[in-house]
C-alpha cells in the first residue's frame, strides 16, 4: 500500500467512525424497487467472476460498504456470517460490495471468516450503476452503505439507504421474510 492510500484510508476510518458525512456524488439515481435490478460482473474475493444473473431464481441481498476491515463494515459483515443460515435457509444469496480491489476482498474474507461473496469493484463502474458512489470531502470515494434486496426475477424488491452497520442483517432478514411471506 502506497503512503497515500495508507493515509487516504485512515482519514475515510477516522471520517466513518467520527461520523462526518460523505459528500453525495451526483452520478446516477439507484435503482427503484419494481425496476430490474443493474447486471453486473466482478470478481469475488477468490478471483472468480460473478455475475448477478447468474442468481436468478434466488433472492440475493446486496450490500454496498464503503471500505474492507474498517469497524462499521467489518461488523455489518461479520451480521451478515452470523445470520448466513438463515438467509440460506430463505432460499438467499449474500453479496458485498466495495471498491476495494480482490488482494483486500481476500484478507478481509480470510479474517473474519466470511461464508459469501465479497466482490471487488475498482473500477467504481457496478457502485455508480447502483448509484451509491459517494467521497469524503472529494478526496477518496467508496460506496455508501446502501442495501438492495433483488427477488428472484431479478428486480429491485427493497432498498436501504445510508444503513446503520449494527443490527442490519437482522433488518434485512426480517423484511425478506415479509417480502417471501407476501408472494411479491
Amino acid at each position: 500500500m502506497t503512503p497515500r492510500r495508507r493515509f487516504m484510508t485512515v482519514l475515510a476510518a477516522a471520517a466513518m467512525t467520527l461520523g462526518i458525512a460523505p459528500a453525495p456524488l451526483a452520478l446516477a439515481d439507484s435503482p427503484k424497487a419494481g425496476q430490474p435490478a443493474p447486471e453486473f460482473r466482478l470478481q469475488d474475493q477468490t478471483g472468480k467472476w460473478v455475475t448477478l444473473s447468474e442468481h436468478r431464481g434466488k433472492w440475493v441481498v446486496l450490500y454496498f460498504y464503503p471500505k474492507d476491515n474498517t469497524p462499521g463494515c467489518t461488523t455489518q459483515a461479520c451480521e451478515f456470517r452470523d445470520e448466513i443460515f438463515a438467509f440460506r435457509r430463505a432460499n438467499t444469496v449474500i453479496l458485498g460490495v466495495s471498491v476495494d480491489d480482490v488482494e483486500s476482498k481476500k484478507a478481509f474474507a480470510k479474517e473474519h471468516s466470511l461464508p459469501f461473496q465479497v466482490l471487488a469493484d475498482p473500477t467504481k463502474a457496478v457502485t455508480k450503476q447502483y448509484g451509491v458512489l459517494t467521497s469524503m470531502m472529494g478526496l477518496m470515494e467508496f460506496a455508501r452503505r446502501d442495501t438492495f434486496i433483488i427477488d428472484p426475477q431479478g428486480r429491485i424488491a427493497r432498498h436501504w439507504e445510508k444503513v446503520d452497520a449494527k443490527g442490519h442483517s437482522q433488518l434485512v432478514l426480517n423484511e425478506l421474510k415479509k417480502l417471501q411471506a407476501s408472494g411479491a
